[in-house]
Parts: structure tokens; C-alpha cells; sequence
């Protein structure tokens, strides 16, 4: 079983293609295993990993029996994937290439009876150097999905929107836009039947999540109040706007957040949570397509919602990737912000951190890395 972990050149792999060993990618694997299941997969370039959790809490808060296949590790799972003879699986489909050998993006190989798209934005620009080409993956998927299955998508997302309505399948299309909802004291309660539920997860891209599983979960016969009892108990997955520290006048949040879509999302969903307070948000650019000259313009204007913004990059990062690094000059010119701060050695970014005055204000961590190693939690003890 041959995941992109592995290299063209990666020993073991030589070796079973010289014996002539049948060599299945990942979600190859997956799909052999589940072919006789009804599978539901979740793509889209945000939120695959919390619409997935989502789900796969509501329908053990339900007793449902069911496998899953998920990219983060979750409260109340022992494991990122479980394969058994439940006849339900849940698939977090990523649009990332199955293997190196298979180039083929994953989500394209499980052949969804139920199939999601939560947004379009382009990404991996390593194997998609243009958005348009981005865009085709998901079209192929929408085709992929079996004849008389459901296509659950979000309306809001317009480039969505119109490949959809541009597709003549036959399956059922199934759109989903923001729900009605409230905040109070900083708290999110959805509104249901004249009921509210108060949430522990916030922002408009996660009570978007929460639309998208509840649709999913509708397909699967799950009754409305049930998933709503559900849902006000999901934590939230992850480094998913993970809260590591807090006192009465500061919160400090990590997050997987790298994209540009996700940047916008997640600094806007903190400000809007918070509006009484000032928001730090510091962003570490770490992958492929963040460090790409052509790709950083897309990061125009996605920080402007921050009181204070803060860009970092490791020094390291960029000899280790073999590309030529920036200068703060630049990165301020493709963020579109004069006052953006960069910093490209962590010891110089924790100790400005360390020395700022938190009162009434939040702190907002976010990177698909590490920040060089640095323990989060313990630096979140130090300021507060």
C-alpha cells in the first residue's frame, strides 16, 4: 500500500514493482475495503477535516455503526481510521495526488454514493500550477459520484456554485448556505425550532461546517433535533482554532490555517467572536504554495481584518525547499500591508511576542508547521 509519503526511487517500492506485486495507492486501499459500503466523501479546499469530525461525533453521540477515514486526531477516536464491517463509511477525500506513481487526486478514486464540496480556493500549486486545471479536479469528482447519489455543496461559494449548476448529472444536488444564529458574551448559539444550542466551536466558516454535516447527516436519516443535541457538545478538531491559553481579558488560539481562504476565514471568524478586543494573528508560510513567488499575491488583503499582523517564515525552510527566500519588503507587498511585521527566525518572533501587552486583546497562531519546533502551550503559559 503506497502513500505520498514514499518516492518514486523509495527501495521497497522497487522492490515490489520488480516482483510484480500488486501495489494499491492509499485511497485505493480504502475504496477496495468499502466498495460494498455506502461511502460519503468530504472534499473541498477547507474544512474537509472539522465537516468530517463533525459528522463522525454526531453519528456516535447517535449509536450509528459506521468506519471513517479522517486527517486529524479526534476526541473520543482512538484512531484516524477505522475499517470494519460497518456498512457506512466516511471519507475525508483530499484532492491531493493518490501516490507517486498514481497521479490522480485521492477524492477521485472512492466513487461517493454521497459526495461534498464545502468551497473552491485554489491550492497545491506544486501539482496544479493553474487554478483552472485546480478547478477541473473537482469537476472530474462531481462526476465520479454514482448515478442517483447526492451532491452536497455550499451555495455561498460562487466559483462553486457555477460549476455546479454547470454540471448536468444524475445525482441529487443538495446546497446549504450560513444558518440562522447568534452570539452572546462570546458564545455562538444556533437556532432551532425557537430552541437555542450554544456552540463550542465559533465563526461563519465553521457554522458553514456545521451546515454541511448537518446535511450529510439528513441524507443519512438522522433526525434534526438529534444532531443539534450533537453538535453543541463537538469541541472542534484539532488545531482547529484550538484554544491553548486563557484568562479573563486574553485568548490564544492555534490553527492549521495556511491557505489564503482559510487565513480570511479564521482571523475573521476570532475578530467577529471578539469585537470588543484586538486581535494579533501571525501566520507561519511553511507549504509548497506559500513559499511560491506566484502563489504569496493571492495572500493580498487576507490579513487586513487583524489589529496586528505578523508573517513568518523559517529561514531554514527555504534551503530545505531550495527556493529563494523573501524579504519583509516583499512579503508586505504581496500581503498588501505596509505594516505587516516579518520575522524569519522563531527565537526573534516569540521574544517580540512575549514582550507585547495582552490586555483585552487575543492571540492568533496559525501554521500547517511548527514555528520551528516551539511548544505553543508552554509559550501561551509564559505570557499569560
Amino acid at each position: 500500500i503506497l502513500g505520498m509519503h514514499a518516492k518514486p526511487d523509495n527501495p521497497e517500492l522497487l522492490e515490489a514493482q520488480q516482483k510484480g506485486i500488486k501495489i494499491f495507492s492509499y485511497p485505493e486501499y480504502i475504496y477496495e475495503q468499502s466498495k460494498n459500503k455506502t461511502r460519503v466523501v468530504i472534499g473541498g479546499s477547507h474544512g474537509k477535516t472539522t465537516i468530517t469530525s463533525m459528522i463522525l461525533h454526531v453519528l456516535k453521540e447517535a449509536s450509528v455503526d459506521f468506519d471513517y477515514l479522517v486527517g486529524a486526531q479526534l476526541e473520543g477516536f482512538d484512531t484516524m481510521v477505522k475499517l470494519t464491517d460497518a456498512p457506512l463509511i466516511i471519507i475525508e477525500g483530499d484532492e491531493y495526488l493518490a501516490s507517486p506513481i498514481d497521479r490522480r487526486p485521492k477524492f477521485h478514486l472512492y466513487k461517493a454514493d454521497i459526495g461534498l464540496i464545502s468551497g473552491i480556493a485554489w491550492d497545491h500549486i506544486n501539482v496544479f500550477p493553474t487554478f483552472d486545471i485546480y478547478l477541473q479536479q473537482f469537476a472530474v469528482f462531481i462526476d465520479t459520484i454514482l448515478e442517483n447519489g447526492k451532491l452536497i455543496y455550499c451555495e455561498q461559494d460562487k466559483i462553486l456554485n457555477n460549476l455546479v449548476q454547470q454540471k448536468s448529472t444524475n445525482v441529487q444536488k443538495i446546497g446549504y448556505n450560513l444558518p440562522v444564529y447568534q452570539i452572546n458574551n462570546g458564545v455562538t448559539s444556533l437556532i432551532f425550532r425557537d430552541e437555542l444550542y450554544p456552540l463550542q466551536v465559533f465563526g461563519e466558516h465553521n457554522l458553514l461546517n456545521i451546515e454541511a454535516a448537518k446535511a450529510v447527516c439528513k441524507s443519512l436519516n438522522i433526525e434534526e433535533k438529534l444532531f443539534y443535541q450533537a453538535i453543541a457538545t463537538f469541541k472542534g478538531a484539532a488545531k482547529r482554532l484550538e484554544l491553548i491559553g486563557h484568562n479573563l481579558e486574553t485568548n490564544i488560539y492555534k490553527d492549521f490555517a495556511h491557505s489564503p481562504s482559510k487565513l480570511v476565514a479564521t482571523i475573521d471568524a476570532v475578530k467577529k467572536q471578539f469585537l470588543n478586543r484586538q486581535l494579533v494573528a501571525c501566520i507561519e508560510l511553511h507549504t509548497f504554495s506559500s513559499l511560491n513567488k506566484k502563489f504569496l499575491q493571492e495572500y493580498k488583503s487576507t490579513m487586513d481584518r487583524a489589529d496586528q499582523a505578523i508573517v513568518f517564515i523559517d529561514e531554514h525552510t527555504f534551503v530545505q525547499k531550495n527556493m529563494e527566500p523573501y524579504s519583509a519588503q516583499q512579503v508586505k507587498e504581496a500581503f498588501n500591508n505596509k505594516d505587516i511585521l516579518f520575522f524569519n527566525q522563531a527565537e526573534k518572533l516569540f521574544n517580540y511576542l512575549t514582550n507585547l501587552n495582552y490586555k483585552n486583546t487575543n492571540l492568533l497562531l496559525m501554521s500547517s508547521g511548527t514555528f520551528n519546533g516551539t511548544d505553543l502551550a508552554r509559550f501561551a503559559e509564559t505570557i499569560l
